[in-house]
């Protein structure tokens, strides 16, 4: 039986509602020209890729059509942004439709999520389908979120964006605003050095560390890095 105790304490920390200290003003901490010449290579990439794939989203369209990958081509789940903004981050549906509800409903199911970095361990999803376990083993799922990049509420290389429960993760408003003061990415340093085998409260440090070293020589280092997890399958679940 999971503990219930971190769970009412990440409630108890959201209702101080923190990003409301943020107050809807921009927090820089990079440079103007880094921001710049990071947002045109999201645009251009992102742009060339969503061309590129396009055979991908016809092809898994048909998929879910049928069995138990039926419903919707999208899972769409609110993050937090840069600066406090929310969004809908989209992946390709790994899970079963209402996966977030059937989470919600079963209690002791939704404490090992929040006890184990709000994630299910390897296997122990029901939610999963038999498809969504390949797309995620293999980082298909990642794909549709170029549309968020595209769009501009992520970049490639960036923190990975979060849902406001984790906030309580970063422990104090200064941590939280330094960790949004950043576009969040598609890929990580997170990512690049373990990705879910790293788990809280050290994801924390790691996702801030990026925040603190961020440069165009560290977000290809972490592309090569990321590259290398993809194709390895490392912490991908």
């Amino acid at each position: 039986m999971v503990d219930n105790t971190k769970v009412q304490q990440d409630e108890n920390f959201i209702k101080k509602d923190v990003l409301d200290e943020i107050n809807g003003e921009p927090i820089e901490s990079l440079s103007f020209s880094y921001r710049i010449i990071k947002r045109f290579f999201d645009i251009i990439i992102s742009g060339v890729m969503l061309i590129i794939i396009i055979p991908v989203f016809v092809v898994f369209s048909g998929i879910y059509l049928i069995g138990d990958n039926k419903g919707p081509l999208f899972y769409r789940q609110v993050r937090v942004g840069r600066n406090g903004k929310k969004f809908k981050m989209y992946k390709f549906r790994s899970m079963v439709v209402d996966a977030d509800k059937k989470l919600l409903e079963n209690k002791e199911l939704y404490a090992k999520y929040v006890a184990n970095s709000y994630k299910l361990p390897a296997g122990e999803d029901p939610r999963v389908t038999k498809f969504g376990s390949f797309i995620r083993r293999t980082s298909l799922d990642e794909l549709p979120q170029f549309i968020n990049i595209f769009i501009g509420d992520m970049s490639i290389i960036g923190p990975r964006p979060i849902v406001e429960k984790e906030l309580a993760e970063y422990e104090t408003a200064e941590r939280i605003n330094k960790l949004l003061s950043v576009t969040p990415g598609a890929m990580g340093y997170w990512q690049a050095i373990g990705r879910s085998n790293i788990e809280y409260p050290e994801r924390c440090e790691v996702e801030l560390y990026y925040v603190d070293h961020a440069s165009l020589l560290f977000d290809f280092q972490i592309i090569f890095k990321n590259i290398i997890s993809i194709f390895k399958s490392d912490g991908a679940y």
